[in-house]
């Protein structure tokens, strides 16, 4: 089984696209208190850090007992990108890519996921390709509306994929050759059909309007800021099924 570390996790939205299509979360981050509550209901007995600058490789082995993983994922917050903020980019105090780069380094897994808002594409997206292919990886980017699974609303969500298979890896001083990427269009095509049905099935009945639920500014905070699973859902099972061959 393929194995799955998720970072800036929120309430757990990439981890639910990936445990549907199969693949094992071993390890969370998540720094806010009511995303970590739900975290810690529906995965209790995961490994989890609060600050990811203290996510390091040797904290990982140590918690977890393994060295690496195939599939690292994170939406790094989004505040800096979005329409709805400064949009400071890079000079904001949240742009967290670098520590994520950081964690991709010391765990180097074959597999990047990477989540962000639409602005991303003209503040930052060169420069995080750049840092993914710098450390040996191919990428490919989508973006991918929350309407193309079935939901009533556009939420256009940048996805970074990066794939190595160890080629183009810096290994005693000398730099090998870039591999190819090995996931493509109509792979991420295929599963979306899936990811429909499980929109119309799993889709939330909470509004954006607070009617006495209890926590309910920590829930819609939450619910907006989160992962719309069905969007991922479509990479982790092409990742999936290549893992398969």
């Amino acid at each position: 089984m393929l194995t799955h570390l998720s970072l800036f996790s929120g309430i757990g939205g990439l981890d639910l696209a990936a445990e549907w299509a199969g693949i094992q979360t071993v390890g969370q981050c998540e720094w806010a208190n009511y995303p970590t509550k739900v975290l810690e209901k529906h995965w209790p007995d995961i490994p989890r850090w609060r600050d990811i600058r203290t996510l390091t490789g040797e904290s990982f082995y140590e918690r977890t007992g393994l060295h690496t993983v195939d599939i690292i994922s994170g939406g790094f917050p989004c505040q800096p990108f979005s329409v709805a903020g400064k949009r400071q980019g890079k000079e904001d105090d949240r742009y967290l890519w670098p520590e994520m780069l950081r964690v991709i380094e010391e765990l180097r897994p074959s597999w990047v996921i990477g989540e962000n808002v639409a602005g991303i594409i003209r503040m930052a997206l060169d420069d995080v390709l750049s840092d993914l292919e710098n450390q040996g990886y191919a990428t490919r980017t989508f973006v991918l509306p929350a309407a193309g699974v079935g939901a009533m609303h556009r939420r256009y969500r940048t996805a970074i994929v990066a794939h190595t298979d160890c080629i183009g890896v810096e290994r005693n001083g000398k730099k090998q050759i870039l591999g190819e990427s090995h996931i493509s269009v109509r792979q991420i095509s295929e599963p979306f059909q899936d990811a429909e049905r499980r929109y119309d099935t799993y889709q939330s009945r909470l509004c954006r309007s607070l009617y006495g639920i209890p926590n309910g500014v920590d829930r819609v905070r939450s619910l907006g800021n989160a992962v719309v699973p069905q969007q991922f859902y479509p990479i982790f099972q092409a990742i999936a099924n290549i893992g398969r061959y």
